[in-house]
């Protein structure tokens, strides 16, 4: 009987459909689905929600709930994390702080001064979970998708003999739009995409074997609905000859292209059809305000008494553990350490490339050189992150200031004094979550 534990379970919709996909496969159908969470009542939401689906499935799997990390994870074959370390309520100061000084970002999670403070807060704990693996179940697997993506997986990679890989949706996401976008079925196409997390690039796009990069470029330049649908993407891909994974949201955070200037954010980062609500106001607004609305649906859902879809959705990570528990393989792209994969990125850093998992754990694909111009973009986020982990790890609050002087975004904006400054009243803002750091801690 297999064993898979959710660390972070009261991530509500994503363990309640991840719970439903593990159960589809014969070798799970039996699993013990042990849940954690640190908030009691989001963790009886996804205990409830769970039951549910066993019950309705017939399935002969039984459920554990509890907010006691070391029970959650005695005996797991694989762990699932989506944590959130400190709440909103300081996550909301990432992003703050930084517009106060000039520094306008729009989803805030995975790199510049607002990712990188909240890797700081979370890396100590995924350390935490790492080492109690390692004690408790040191042959499982870990699949993280708490961000900023990179930057935690490296820490963990780096500290730990867990097998670690980070699962992000915009790979596949991102392929199913450009297929859209020329008409071609997503049967019919194949891909090679690698680089790093958020910042991975289609190396290779085909339909029916043949290049189709040529009419992805002749979408954008002549539809202006598909322009208006990735305007920062698309931009990047007519000056890179590539395609990058990721939104447009978040991709204009990651470079000094689109964000420096309140002129270029207007022409670029407002107005575009694919600027979803997954920004930050809109997340605020979700966490702040809408609770108790939230409450009610997951409350609803629980009570219904029509029959709920039990179909496997196009979530991976249960392919993936099933994959490893010794079912067929199955092929993604994770985040892994660079081990000679990517050769003109650093070695030991975080990449995001094609990955084989069987019985044996994560077979990483040699990916080779990356072609110079998308190369330069990704080795300038890798420094930065390196330094950003190290700092996580030691407390240094001085390379802390270091990474974010080489921050692409910031560095276009802000003289080093102000980003001395600004980190400053980021550590300030953070000083009771971040324990590595002295108290007071200054850059």
């Amino acid at each position: 009987m297999a064993k898979v534990t959710f660390i972070g379970a009261g991530s509500l919709g994503f363990t309640r459909g991840l719970v439903r996909d593990i159960l589809t496969f014969p070798a799970m159908r039996d699993a013990e689905i042990a849940l954690m969470d640190v908030n009691p009542q989001r963790l009886d939401f996804a205990q409830r929600a769970a039951e549910k689906i066993i019950a309705q499935g017939n399935y002969p799997a039984t459920v554990t709930a509890t907010t006691d990390r070391a029970a959650a994870l005695d005996g797991a074959d694989a762990v699932l994390c989506t944590i959130l370390a400190g709440g909103v309520q300081v996550w909301r100061h990432d992003i703050e702080i930084p517009k106060a000084f000039g520094v306008d970002t729009n989803v805030g999670d995975t790199r510049g001064p607002s990712g990188i403070f909240r890797a700081l807060r979370t890396i100590p704990v995924m350390v935490e979970i790492c080492r109690d693996m390692e004690r408790l179940c040191p042959r499982a697997i870990l699949l993280n998708y708490t961000n900023p993506m990179a930057m935690l997986c490296r820490a963990m990679q780096r500290t730990s003999t867990i097998q670690v890989t980070g699962l992000c949706h915009s790979v596949q996401g991102t392929a199913g739009m450009l297929a859209t976008w020329i008409g071609a079925p997503m049967a019919e196409i194949d891909y090679v995409c690698a680089g790093i997390n958020h910042q991975a690039w289609y190396l290779h796009f085909l339909w029916k074997g043949q290049d189709a990069y040529p009419l992805i470029r002749e979408a954008i330049t002549s539809r202006p609905d598909v322009y208006n649908e990735e305007q920062v993407r698309n931009e990047m891909f007519l000056a890179l000859d590539y395609y990058v994974t990721e939104s447009s949201g978040h991709n204009s955070e990651y470079n000094p292209w689109f964000r420096k200037r309140p002129d270029l954010i207007e022409q670029y980062c407002t107005h575009g059809t694919g600027w979803n609500p997954g920004h930050y106001a809109y997340i605020l607004n979700e966490y702040l305000r809408r609770e108790d609305v939230w409450r009610q649906e997951t409350e609803a859902w629980l009570a219904k008494d029509e029959p709920i879809s039990l179909a496997r959705g196009h979530e991976y990570a249960a392919s993936i553990i099933n994959a490893y528990l010794g079912g067929e393989p199955y092929a993604f792209n994770g985040n892994v350490p660079n081990t000679g994969l990517i050769t003109n990125l650093p070695a030991g850093a975080c990449v995001e490339v094609p990955v084989v998992v069987n019985r044996r754990g994560f077979n990483c694909i040699h990916v080779g050189a990356l072609p110079p111009q998308l190369a330069a973009l990704n080795n300038l986020s890798v420094a930065v992150e390196e330094m950003a982990v190290d700092a996580a790890l030691t407390g240094d609050a001085r390379l802390l200031y270091q990474a974010i002087c080489y921050d692409p975004l910031t560095s276009a904006v802000l003289s080093l004094a102000e980003i001395k400054e600004m980190v400053d009243a980021m550590l300030q803002q953070n000083a009771a979550y971040l324990p590595q750091f002295t108290v007071g801690a200054r850059a």
